[in-house]
């Protein structure tokens, strides 16, 4: 008798705090992989590759973001044959970690991980992870705008911003995953990993999925989160804030907060966790960042209205902080605004 090759279970972690997009986006996408691509081609439904179902933290349904219905098959301590485990979105503020929040499922994280499983996650399912200790002394990627979060409550972990998936640590079991639809390059790879690559490309094709080859950064937005209660920081950033194209912007900062230069970047720096040059860089970077998705004409003008009397420097320092030339990147922006850019 011809034995039936086991499938590859993959465990969706989920909680109240996780959106349905990437929790049903996930599932009925490794769902349907071998099935859905000859039933679209040939009108004939093939047979499911992957076994995939979801936990918790206990079995009992439970609404997720946006008042979803969640049904799990089973709670976190019940299900331990697993090859895969990937923790979906757990929403928490880009000031706060979550201490503590998340005993019964980071418990779980590590006896899978140390049982040989895989872990992988998306959006703030990093953070998750990160909690779990598992990430002491890796990279990973995570939302954007996580950063700061994870600077300051996870300081042994190394946050790539830019990243949409960090396969650094793919040997040692843990595959990270940026921002909210980067549940899709997850799903390509799994599906590349455990099915092969042609069923990940045929999967791609009926959901019209696409990998973020340009990483994260081009999505990125600057945050502004101050910490502690400096007034005289504070004061200065609400002044720069509307005024950051003016000449020798942190000798301005200064004089406005009433301090020394050498005391002032001392005080932002332990504010903010950024040099003010770097802080006043990003609100130039931002700003440019609105005009060209305007469909502002010239990028040296751009670059010139925002600061920068060297447009060589401006495109350097644009490109580093976005991935991308500023003309690409209105190019990218004028395809989802429908805004019509300059020749």
């Amino acid at each position: 008798m011809t034995q039936i090759a086991r499938r590859t279970r993959i465990a969706l972690l989920a909680a109240p705090e996780s959106s349905a997009s990437v929790l049903y986006g996930l599932y009925d996408v490794l769902l349907s992989v071998g099935a859905v691509y000859p039933d679209m081609t040939v009108g004939a439904p093939g047979d499911g590759l992957l076994d995939v179902f979801i936990v918790a933290a206990t079995a009992a349904p439970f609404r997720c973001f946006g008042n979803v219905l969640v049904e799990p098959s089973a709670a976190v301590d019940d299900a331990d044959d697993i090859d895969v485990a990937v923790v979906c979105d757990m929403y928490t503020p880009i000031t706060q970690a979550p201490t503590g929040k998340f005993a019964v499922e980071t418990a779980w994280l590590r006896r899978l991980h140390a049982r040989g499983a895989v872990i992988a996650t998306v959006c703030t399912g990093s953070v998750l992870l990160a909690e779990s200790g598992l990430l002491d002394g890796r990279s990973c990627a995570s939302h954007w705008a996580y950063g700061a979060l994870f600077q300051q409550a996870y300081p042994r972990v190394r946050f790539r911003p830019e990243k949409v998936l960090e396969l650094a640590h793919e040997g040692d079991g843990l595959i990270t995953g940026g921002g909210v639809t980067a549940w899709q390059d997850l799903a390509l790879y799994l599906i590349s990993r455990y099915c092969g690559p042609t069923h990940a490309a045929e999967t791609a094709k009926v959901y019209l999925i696409d990998r973020h080859e340009e990483g994260q950064l081009p999505y990125a937005a600057m945050t502004r989160v101050v910490r502690g209660d400096d007034a005289a920081v504070a004061r200065a950033m609400d002044w720069i804030d509307t005024r950051y194209a003016v000449a020798n912007p942190v000798s301005a900062m200064a004089t406005e907060a009433g301090l020394l230069p050498r005391t002032f970047a001392r005080r932002f720096i332990a504010a903010t966790g950024r040099r003010p040059i770097d802080y006043v860089h990003g609100l130039r970077v931002e700003a440019a960042r609105r005009s060209l998705e305007a469909g502002a004409a010239a990028v040296d003008d751009v670059g010139y209205e925002v600061g920068y009397e060297d447009p060589t420097f401006f495109r350097r320092l644009f490109r580093r902080a976005t991935g991308m030339t500023p003309a690409a990147y209105r190019r990218k922006y004028s395809v989802i605004t429908g805004v019509v850019t300059p020749a």
